[in-house]
């Protein structure tokens, strides 16, 4: 019986090329054979060869085959294993090479899919450590292999790992008790996922065995947050408080108006409402995790800010109800998920009017698709702003504050 036909996306040979930049999701790109390339743990400059993985019209996805002649930036992984499975994938390349790249691919992102144009001198905030800075992280268990560590990009499968390198010393310690645990056989095989958070107080786990996860704090400047491993919890230690400082840029009241109000959509434990809560008499702080709302609640309290008004409720859901009950107000401050606004949401931010909007962002193409909506529908732009949060990754945290025409 003949072998089927390979399939028709697939090229069985190697083809040369040269890495021109690096494009936002952190991918090389380069063009050949009248197709745009893009190659993952590619360095600007690099020349390669490349093997194609899949192809869609004139745009194509491939690995690296062989590295023919390094690019400028390139360097040898510090931690080659965890750069190797995805974790760190701008490990290869040196640490002021990483910032050009994200700098580049916020632009990127904000020129084509909003339309927006950033002076040639933007610039994102280094991080001041490049290693063990991650107060949260998730790590996975495959008791069959045995394996502990993280999974791997695009394999679906659980790379064992002696080590995490990017999270702080003391859940690098748990790390590595679990990992022990699990080549012992005593780590439980139901468990799958193991969820760690450190604070000043201590370190708190969530595993699938275990409903329960001890509460930390954390400090930011003067604040103190309480949470959890199951919380969302922004996760660069070094740079808290200057995202914090960023994030409330406009949270200047109008002193014309009697009550102001501040809104924090997807609020988490509220590290933006405290701070948004001793500028405004009155803040509503969104939030669905029903955990992270009752975390929140309590934050305020201890903090003695009583203007607080916390909603235990889908953004979306809330959103519908909140200019009858609290009326227009003056700033809302958004930081969703990687996805973005949904359109129901960013349909009810419009429809609230705030004179000012500060959205911050983990993903520039999302953050750019939400700014084009928004600008069009009567904000403008007035100032970007970004901070290394992800050191040795391609992710980078951009700060967007918006005002009405």
């Amino acid at each position: 019986m003949p072998r089927p036909a390979a399939p028709a996306f697939l090229d069985p040979g190697l083809i040369e090329t040269t890495i021109e930049r690096i494009v936002p999701g952190g991918l090389g790109m380069a063009h050949v054979t009248g197709r745009t390339i893009f190659v993952r743990g590619a360095a600007p400059g690099d020349r390669v060869k490349v093997q194609f993985e899949r192809s869609r019209g004139a745009v194509a996805h491939a690995r690296i085959a062989e590295i023919l002649a390094p690019g400028p930036d390139r360097v040898e992984p510090e931690h080659a294993a965890v750069a190797a499975c995805g974790l760190a994938d701008f490990a290869h390349l040196s640490y002021p090479a990483q910032l050009a790249a994200k700098a580049a691919m916020i632009t990127d992102a904000l020129r084509r899919n909003g339309g927006i144009t950033l002076d040639d001198g933007f610039a994102v905030t280094a991080s001041p450590a490049e290693w063990r800075y991650r107060l949260r992280a998730e790590w996975h268990h495959d008791h069959v292999q045995p394996a502990f560590g993280v999974i791997e990009a695009e394999q679906h499968r659980v790379v064992d790992l002696e080590q995490d390198p990017l999270v702080v010393p003391a859940l690098g310690e748990v790390f590595r008790d679990l990992h022990h645990q699990a080549w012992a056989g005593s780590l439980p095989p139901e468990v799958t996922t193991v969820r760690a958070a450190a604070g000043v107080d201590g370190v708190s786990i969530a595993r699938d065995d275990d409903g329960g996860a001890a509460t930390i704090t954390a400090a930011v400047g003067e604040e103190r947050l309480s949470f959890d491993a199951t919380c969302f919890f922004q996760s660069n230690a070094f740079l808290l408080e200057a995202l914090l400082a960023e994030a409330l840029w406009q949270a200047t009241p109008d002193g014309a108006k009697a009550e102001p109000v501040a809104i924090d959509l997807y609020a988490g434990v509220g590290l933006f409402t405290l701070g948004l809560a001793r500028r405004f008499p009155r803040v509503v702080a969104v939030e669905a995790h029903e955990g992270s709302a009752a975390y929140l609640a309590g934050n305020a309290m201890l903090a003695g800010l009583r203007g607080v008004r916390v909603m235990a409720q889908p953004v979306e859901a809330w959103l519908p109800e909140g200019l009858r009950t609290f009326g227009k107000p003056e700033l809302v401050v958004v930081d969703p998920p990687r996805a973005g606004l949904s359109e129901a949401a960013r349909r009810g931010i419009v429809r609230l009017r705030p004179e000012r909007i500060t959205y911050v962002s983990c993903d520039p193409v999302t953050l750019a698709r939400d700014l084009k909506a928004l600008i069009s529908e009567g904000w403008e732009l007035v100032r970007v702003a970004a901070l290394d949060m992800f050191p040795q990754t391609h992710h980078v945290e951009t700060v967007a504050h918006l005002r009405k025409r």
